[in-house]
């Protein structure tokens, strides 16, 4: 299948019942002096470009979930800002599915088999995009000198500017365009929601598992803590050529220095990653979210999260297995009984991951859905295999909605579930969510958030709305208080 988009003629491949095309760029390469500069168009190419094969995802360490989700191997490498669409066929005007991965902007790929667009394209008569941005340093360190910052974030921006300009020819509507997320991805819409030029690229939102607990991060701190991953790599920050000698190190060294970056800012019950977003100017948390509802305005936005977000994270820690106690009384700082109340006979790594759960997911979550003015529906995924010890964790719903469970045989998080009962579960949740990419609703009987009711859908044994599953109502006080 041959498609002409503004930059050049792309030959894909027909799989599943749709046309697919890998591979596509959307940026020119940040490689060499571009590197940690703002991204820049894709440039013309002459001929029919191959676009039956993946390019490299940027460049990462392993994740660190991957004892729930299982691993990839995928080659690596700073050109990496392509995508991968998935088209049932290049003539129409179907509404589209843009997808920014999660990873604590350090890992992933949108590009990873994990995140298939061919059946919800052919389910759907949609068309799926996913998207490859930069991560880590290369995406968002910012230090005075050597890099902006966000530079990730404009990755994302500018592969929505190349979806508007060109999804036409891959059948698709640029104006019926829904952005979709998972964790980093889900945040990252909030802060592309907040950006005038980004804002209008999209018409609808799904945002899954964001972390809009985590404190804002200024450009003053992230500069500050730019200076120390330099530092790290022996660099003087104040440095004339600090630039320059960041422009040349071997991307392997810039991608270990995280991790010794991560290590050295770790804070006992934190999952905050070392790179992430960064505001212009101060704010809190509340105050961030409202933010993000006014720049939403009327856009319908599907929101949720999953019921133990953060047992996945504590569960890969060893020093999570037996906490210091005085660590774990200053973290509850008085809340304690309402963990120990909800989840009785647990251990004391449940109670604190059910609180960071809240911290940093849920009730942030349900907070912003409050505060949405367009039509807004909320879910909670409560399922999870008997006995596992991750739990409803985080990303575990990452198969159901993209129907694609057979690409995580090594996933912990999925381990002794029923086969035919996740199939059946899976094609559920992806009715919701191609319902809702198609009309701005998912439909059936999935009521629209409302926060005097918190009417939420619940996705378990038993699919069905309920009020306030996540027990806002008695937790909220705790909250309060902090």
């Amino acid at each position: 299948m041959r498609v002409e988009t503004k930059t050049g003629a792309l030959q894909g491949v027909s799989e599943r019942g749709v046309t697919v095309f890998r591979g596509v760029p959307y940026a020119a390469p940040p490689v060499g002096e571009r590197r940690f500069a703002p991204p820049e168009p894709a440039h013309p190419w002459s001929g029919l470009r191959d676009a039956t094969r993946h390019g490299p995802i940027a460049p990462q360490s392993p994740s660190r979930l991957r004892g729930a989700m299982g691993d990839f191997d995928r080659p690596q490498d700073e050109d990496c800002l392509t995508l991968t669409i998935w088209s049932p066929g290049t003539m129409g005007n179907r509404p589209v599915l843009v997808w920014l991965h999660g990873g604590a902007w350090i890992s992933g790929a949108g590009s990873l088999d994990w995140y298939d667009g061919a059946t919800l394209a052919r389910e759907g008569d949609i068309v799926v995009v996913g998207v490859n941005y930069r991560l880590g340093a290369l995406g968002y360190l910012h230090h005075p000198g050597v890099s902006p910052g966000n530079l990730g974030t404009m990755d994302q921006a500018l592969a929505l500017a190349w979806v508007r300009d060109n999804i036409a020819a891959f059948g698709g509507d640029p104006g019926r365009v829904t952005l979709a997320g998972q964790s980093a991805g889900a945040s990252s819409i909030g802060r592309l929601m907040l950006d005038s030029a980004s804002r209008w690229l999209f018409h609808g939102a799904i945002l899954q598992s964001g972390s809009f607990g985590r404190p804002p991060r200024t450009l003053a701190e992230a500069a500050g803590q730019g200076g120390d991953y330099l530092h790290i790599l022996g660099i003087d920050a104040d440095s004339a050529d600090a630039g320059r000698k960041m422009r040349v190190l071997p991307v392997e060294q810039l991608v270990a220095a995280q991790g010794t970056l991560a290590r050295q800012g770790a804070r006992f019950g934190e999952t905050t990653p070392p790179f992430m977003p960064a505001l212009a100017a101060a704010t809190t948390r509340d105050a961030l979210i409202a933010d993000i509802a006014v720049a939403a305005g009327d856009m319908p936005v599907l929101i949720g999260v999953t019921r133990e977000e953060v047992h996945a994270f504590y569960a890969a820690d060893p020093a999570m297995a037996a906490p210091d106690p005085a660590a774990v009384d200053a973290r509850f700082a008085g809340r304690r009984a309402h963990y120990e109340a909800r989840r009785p006979g647990a251990g004391v790594m449940d109670w604190l991951a059910d609180l960071a759960s809240d911290e940093t997911f849920i009730w942030p979550a349900m907070q912003l859905a409050g505060a949405l003015r367009g039509p807004t529906y909320a879910y909670q995924f409560d399922w999870s295999p008997p006995g596992s010890r991750y739990k409803a964790c985080h990303c575990i719903e990452l198969p159901f909605v993209f129907g694609t469970l057979d690409a995580f045989p090594g996933a912990g998080m999925l381990a002794g579930g029923d086969p035919g009962f996740m199939a059946a579960l899976s094609a559920t949740i992806r009715r919701s969510w191609i319902d809702f990419i198609r009309a701005g609703a998912p439909g059936g009987d999935w009521p629209r958030y409302d926060p005097a009711t918190r009417m939420t859908m619940v996705f378990d044994t038993v699919c069905a709305a309920h009020s306030d599953p996540a027990g806002i109502a008695w937790r909220q006080p705790a909250f309060q208080r902090t």
